[in-house]
């Protein structure tokens, strides 16, 4: 699996990181423009946003909401301490980093930026013996000592795998996450995604339910728009998105909704666990 290394360091002070994305400078941006799918946005700092592959951790600021705070706090601050970001001071809304001993040196291996122009990304802290910009064939062996598999080994993240994601490396992925759920790690000790929940109030998803962050996203965006939430209505408004998804239990294409199941009392879960799932781009 053809992959390219891209040296540079890790920048958080001025941005709101959180536990799956970080912003990422390299030391010779024309690296960018080797890169397979969009182009690579940068900001006026030469800083890209990073979507660390095959993770999803929970949202701290999604279109103003947050889940429970303490599992999305405590991935961000394990993701900061696995890339050697230290001293880091935060506003008072905890909502932009302040201060902190960032430009920390790391690399990332990929080899595409998705559609919003952000590098797909498994991460690394610290120096590396690769050259930089060097073609590499990414291996379970090294996956596995990065980042990303970190995060899911300790319970910080959920598994998300998208099409882009080579089979090999999901099947590890999914192997490590399975492995932490049933060792309850992390957010799998609260985990209600594949349990039945009564939502009632937005206070339901921000404070109590520590669900996956993707149908946490589909849930704050239909009750930002509605005074209620009604179940069958949502589920609804999903169909419009028509979000493909393929269940690789029985190589079966569906829609996101299709996934979502209501109980008698109007509960709804996911009726997948999430490394089952793979999203189609």
């Amino acid at each position: 699996m053809s992959f390219r290394v891209i040296k540079g360091s890790f920048h958080i002070v001025g941005y709101s990181p959180d536990g799956d994305s970080v912003r990422f400078k390299a030391d010779d941006l024309a690296q960018w423009n080797l890169l397979e799918g969009s182009k690579v946005r940068l900001n006026k700092h030469d800083h890209a946003q990073l979507r660390i592959e095959a993770i999803d951790t929970l949202e701290t600021h999604y279109k103003s909401e947050h889940q429970p705070a303490e599992w999305a706090d405590s991935a961000t601050q394990y993701l900061l301490k696995l890339l050697g970001i230290k001293n880091t001071q935060w506003n008072d809304s905890r909502s932009r980093v302040v201060s902190a001993d960032d430009g920390v040196p790391g690399y990332i291996i990929t080899r595409m930026a998705e559609r919003y122009g952000r590098p797909v990304a498994f991460v690394f802290a610290g120096e590396t013996e690769y050259e930089d910009g060097q073609a590499i064939f990414l291996d379970n062996r090294i996956a596995k000592t990065s980042i990303n598999f970190k995060m899911l080994a300790k319970g910080f993240a959920y598994p998300t795998f998208y099409d882009g994601l080579f089979y090999d490396l999901r099947a590890r992925f999914a192997k490590v996450a399975i492995k932490a759920r049933a060792a309850k790690k992390g957010v799998w000790s609260e985990d209600k995604t594949n349990s039945s929940i009564k939502i009632e109030s937005l206070s339901d998803l921000t404070d109590e339910y520590v669900i996956l962050p993707k149908l946490f996203r589909r849930l704050v965006t239909y009750m930002k728009a509605h005074d209620s939430f009604d179940a069958h209505a949502f589920i609804e408004s999903l169909k419009e998105k028509q979000e493909k998804v393929l269940v690789l239990s029985d190589l079966h294409f569906t829609h996101f909704d299709n996934l979502i199941e209501i109980d008698e009392k109007g509960r709804i879960k996911l009726a997948q666990a999430p490394e089952n799932l793979v999203f189609l781009s």
